[in-house]
């Protein structure tokens, strides 16, 4: 079956498509509609050494790196994805979902802080309240152990909290999804509509119910029954097996 065909018979089932199609693109904009456009904000901070420890690098930072700095926003991240963490934030006003974890191929003790939502304000709102609360938690770990101040890691900011973006990805693949579906099964419908439609043609296709074939039909009164092969025989040799006048 060619693409000419495919056509005609959409045509010719026009009735089957036309109803899936209209229910396709009510569906496709109930999902539209249902699924709502989430919204993204991230930040990125770094775990810097202690004032003491940067004492030989004339107090820069950036210039005094340590594997424990790496380890130590590894366990900071666990911490502010627990359970807890979630009880705490959602406390200080944090909606949506929130995600930290060690920033993808860093170099150094960089965490991105995610948080997801639908609504924009609210978004970077909570990016905010999430990125406080890590400072905070990161002291309170320290305090635990009782470090001394000038001895403690701290956290510096390098990218604030970005401006929320829609994230439409998960959204336009339910759309597509959807509509792909009811399109294909509308077609399945038509074509299955078609070949139950269809008439079958074939020699070995038994004559309808009802009617005679030509060797069963009647003799008409007063007529001369139609000759039969046998019969055109004998006609032709004759009784005695010579050929008849």
């Amino acid at each position: 079956m060619d693409l000419a065909e495919i056509g005609r018979v959409m045509r010719r089932r026009w009735y089957v498509l036309l109803p899936g199609l209209l229910l396709t693109a009510a569906l496709t904009t109930a999902v539209h509609l249902l699924i709502p456009v989430e919204y993204q904000s991230q930040s990125t901070v770094t775990l810097l050494n202690s004032s003491k420890a940067t004492e030989a690098f004339d107090g820069n930072p950036f210039l005094s790196t340590q594997a424990s700095l790496t380890g130590m926003a590894d366990g900071l991240a666990r911490n502010l994805n627990s359970d807890g963490a979630k009880a705490d934030l959602k406390a200080l006003g944090v909606t949506g979902k929130h995600e930290v974890k060690i920033a993808d191929n860093a170099q150094g003790p960089f965490m991105w802080l995610t948080v997801t939502g639908t609504d924009p304000a609210a978004v970077l709102k909570s990016d905010e309240l999430l990125a406080g609360y890590a400072d905070k938690r990161l002291k309170e770990f320290q305090t635990q152990q009782s470090v001394a101040p000038e001895a403690m890691i701290r956290m510096a900011t390098i990218v604030p909290p970005q401006k929320p973006e829609a994230q439409t990805k998960t959204r336009i693949q339910y759309i597509v999804m959807v509509g792909a579906l009811g399109f294909v099964l509308s077609l399945v419908a038509v074509f299955f509509v078609e070949a139950r439609r269809r008439t079958p043609r074939g020699k070995d296709r038994p004559a309808p119910a009802g009617t005679r074939t030509a060797a069963q039909a009647p003799v008409p009164v007063g007529a001369a029954p139609a000759a039969t092969d046998e019969t055109m025989a004998l006609r032709t040799v004759g009784p005695g097996g010579a050929g008849a006048t």
